[in-house]
């Protein structure tokens, strides 16, 4: 397998204290927006999707910007660069369904949708957390589904690819072990952490959809860490971030 980092821009100067955190506690406090493609040799899989719509981005303009939310490059303009289009996906996953990881979700509609039960049901809810957002992932609702009800995946079934469930940022937050031959194995953790000082703390966002339902996810994630020896990647670590081959570079 290889990984590819597709770099989505910058969150400038997100409030620390919704993360129960004093600014002076936190070294670097913008985040990072990323994406991730696993080419396999049985297919691929696209991890989250930007917080820009690609149709944002016009030529000749840089950098593209929406609300805090800071770009260069679109989604779809880097997947062309290392020689992919959204057709050629076969699975898509959310981490969960916040805002940041949204953005282009409906580009995917054609792949498998891997998605816990409880995230696609809050989604898709009348009284859903992301009903403003529904034009950036209604298509998904067609979408063929591989539907998780907390139970490990093992994507394409040599112990390569596995999502598990990390339910409690959001009712269905999901997670990615990827385990590559020189790099390792690694553990895309989505917004299980935002910043690398809150991990072994009892820290949870003052947003969680539930913070003892994240501190349990947390718990097993971390147990898991130290049986398989992966690395824990944290999304929106800029720090981690600025160490890694960013796409069209890849890991392997």
């Amino acid at each position: 397998p290889r990984l590819y980092i597709i770099d989505n821009g910058i969150i400038k100067d997100p409030d620390v204290t919704r993360f129960r955190f004093k600014k002076e506690e936190i070294k670097v406090p913008d985040f990072v927006v990323c994406s991730y493609l696993i080419v396999h040799p049985k297919g691929t899989l696209m991890f989250d999707a930007g917080s820009i719509p690609d149709a944002n981005f016009k030529p000749g303009v840089t950098p593209t910007t929406l609300n805090r939310f800071i770009a260069n490059k679109s989604l779809k303009s880097q997947l062309a660069e290392i020689g992919y289009a959204p057709k050629d996906i076969t699975y898509f996953a959310l981490s969960h369904y916040h805002g940041d990881h949204i953005a282009n979700s409906n580009d995917f509609a054609g792949s498998t949708w891997i998605v816990q039960k409880p995230e696609r049901d809050a989604m898709f809810a009348e009284n859903s957390p992301i009903k403003e957002q529904w034009p950036l992932v209604n298509k998904l609702q067609n979408a063929k589904m591989k539907i998780l009800e907390g139970k490990d995946f093992d994507v394409f079934g040599d112990g390569k690819v596995v999502v598990k469930a990390a339910y409690g940022h959001t009712p269905g937050h999901q997670v990615i072990y990827l385990k590559l031959d020189k790099t390792g194995p690694i553990l895309l953790s989505g917004d299980l952490y935002h910043y690398r000082e809150e991990r072994f703390t009892d820290k949870t966002p003052v947003f969680e959809f539930s913070g003892p339902q994240s501190l349990a996810a947390r718990a097993e994630i971390e147990a898991y860490i130290k049986k398989s020896g992966a690395q824990l990647w944290i999304e929106h670590d800029l720090q981690l971030f600025r160490t890694l081959k960013i796409a069209p570079g890849y890991m392997e």
